[in-house]
């Protein structure tokens, strides 16, 4: 088992199963760890059926409070016979609640009931064909009804159950493996690999099965009851005190601030703070969007200088993400006291900040032992100890449920499609070690790869487009002469949520385009290379 990050101690701005409350007969998604484990939780949002992500050791009492329609167990790391490997309380699989165990929760079921679980002579990694045993007629599983007795589905796994429990039967198998069982008469499913991603070929609709035809749920989460719910939870946590928020002017940071607003009011100051890393004439034009656009009152601060000083010889982009976040926190700190100062200003108690769920599950484990991949500045990033309580509303949500959620708060379009751009800036798409003169050139090519992939239509089409400045220089030449010149890489990206990526396939002629406007237009670059990687193994930035 992998350890986390360390996490700074504050509680979210809400608690799933606060709003739980309010949607009984919703889905509880016990977290033993796994990657996907908040996408699950999405797909079923996706259903308008709510649910709530808990740890894999709460209480029998804990879960029995939310009375769930239905449980469904995550994926892990970790092999169920690990000294440290998670556990769930067994008596989880006898509460007469259906159970969905996906991947390590099929694992812990099987272990869990007396079966066995052995390591694999050959692991299970990415795509398999799977086969449904008696997929038609009456023996059917209802977690496979109206599905195709063969499809393509997404693996990541390397042990195998080998012998069932007493009472379950097979219902699926890949070349290498059983692949899925279950037990009808104690509503106990389980399938190894991983219906909540977009690899997996009718995993919506095995999903579906699982809710509707065995879990009877009902649909009843909206965007809506969120926003209601999300602004009554920040309203009862602040009480009188005051806030800062953390304002970017991307969408995260944006709906973050109007949701928040909607608590507290004018006892809501947002903070936007130029890093130096920013891209090219993002300070002017972002603090004039806010201001004028959205009419928040916004504090905009040219801390520029104190960034790329304390940064100056850094090249490991830990350590960078590390002193970004805790810059923040001071810059923060330094306006928060000034606004304290002001003889009408109440106490600032809490910091507002737009950390989505993908920023979340990369960086640290919030809900289970899950492998940290990179840490985002602001959430591993942040110093352990802060003077602000933390508000971060949106952090159980992905980028497309929050550009939902901003349209129902009445966002303009052009907020809603802005691609996303990581806090620590351009400090994480120029490798090694930053200073002003890479800076300037990565602005430049940065925006002439945005101004290109407008000018082609794709720029609502694809989910990111931006430059990486390389610590390469390769050979070139210009002007019949020798060079030794920079390298920029170009990275296009399509996604949904951001936990996987794929590369898009650009046209030739934006491809050259591109490549032709930034060696001739950006000095010192004399290379371009196009990114063909995806996510996974890859990640969308390049630090």
């Amino acid at each position: 088992m992998m350890e986390s990050a360390a996490r700074p101690a504050a509680e979210p701005a809400q608690g799933q199963g606060g709003r739980m409350k309010a949607e009984l007969g919703g889905v509880v998604v016990l977290d033993f760890g796994g990657q996907y484990t908040q996408l699950i939780a999405r797909r079923i949002r996706e259903q308008q059926v709510f649910s709530a992500v808990l740890p894999c050791t709460s209480s029998i009492d804990e879960i029995r409070k939310l009375a769930p329609a239905g449980i469904v167990l995550s994926g892990g790391p970790s092999s169920v016979y690990d000294a440290e490997a998670p556990k769930c309380d067994p008596k989880v699989l006898a509460l007469g609640i259906p159970v969905l165990g996906i991947c390590y929760g099929m694992q812990w079921i099987t272990h869990a009931l007396g079966g066995t679980v052995e390591k694999a002579e050959r692991r299970e990694y990415g795509r398999a064909q799977l086969s449904i045993e008696d997929s038609k007629g009456n023996s059917c599983s209802e977690l496979f009804v109206g599905i195709p007795e063969s499809l393509r589905v997404w693996n990541s796994h390397g042990d195998h159950v080998r012998m069932l429990p007493e009472g379950f039967r097979t219902t699926g198998r890949t070349e290498n493996a059983i692949a899925a069982v279950e037990d009808a008469q104690r509503k106990i499913y389980a399938v190894e690999f991983h219906p909540e991603v977009n690899h997996t070929e009718r995993g919506t609709e095995l999903l579906r099965n699982f809710l509707f035809k065995v879990c009877k749920a009902e649909q009843k989460w909206s965007g809506a009851a969120f926003i209601e719910e999300t602004t009554a939870a920040v309203r009862a946590k602040v009480g009188n005190k005051w806030a800062i928020c953390g304002l970017s002017g991307g969408v995260d940071s944006t709906v973050a601030a109007v949701l928040v607003h909607r608590a507290m009011g004018t006892r809501l100051t947002n903070i936007f703070v130029n890093t130096g890393m920013l891209r090219k004439n993002e300070f002017e034009q972002t603090l004039e969007m806010l201001r004028d656009r959205l009419h928040l009152h916004v504090i905009g601060v040219d801390a520029s200088d104190r960034f790329l000083d304390k940064l100056q010889g850094v090249t490991d982009p830990e350590k960078k993400r590390k002193i970004i976040g805790g810059e923040f926190i001071a810059v923060f700190a330094e306006e928060a006291q000034k606004l304290q100062a002001g003889e009408a200003h109440g106490e600032i108690g809490f910091l507002v900040q737009g950390t989505l769920y993908p920023d979340v599950i990369e960086s640290v484990s919030v809900k289970g032992p899950s492998a940290t991949i990179k840490t985002h500045h602001n959430v591993g990033g942040l110093p352990e100890k802060m003077p602000f309580a933390l508000i971060e509303p949106l952090r159980d949500l992905f980028k497309d449920e929050v550009r939902r959620i901003g349209k129902d708060l009445g966002l303009p379009a052009e907020i809603l499609v802005k691609h996303p751009f990581p806090g620590p800036g351009l400090a994480v798409r120029l490798l090694g070690e930053i200073t002003r003169p890479h800076l300037a050139t990565l602005r430049e090519a940065d925006a002439i790869v945005v101004e290109e992939i407008r000018s082609a239509g794709l720029y609502e089409k694809v989910w990111q487009a931006f430059a990486v400045l390389l610590p390469v220089r390769s050979v070139g030449v210009m002007g019949d002469g020798r060079t030794y010149g920079l390298t920029v890489a170009v990275r296009v990206v399509e996604s949904d949520d951001a936990m996987t990526a794929d590369w898009v396939r650009l046209p030739g002629e934006v491809l050259e385009r591109i490549s032709t406007r930034i060696v001739n237009e950006v000095p010192g670059v004399t290379r371009v290379v196009y990114d063909i990687s995806s996510k996974p193994p890859s990640t969308i930035e390049w630090e």
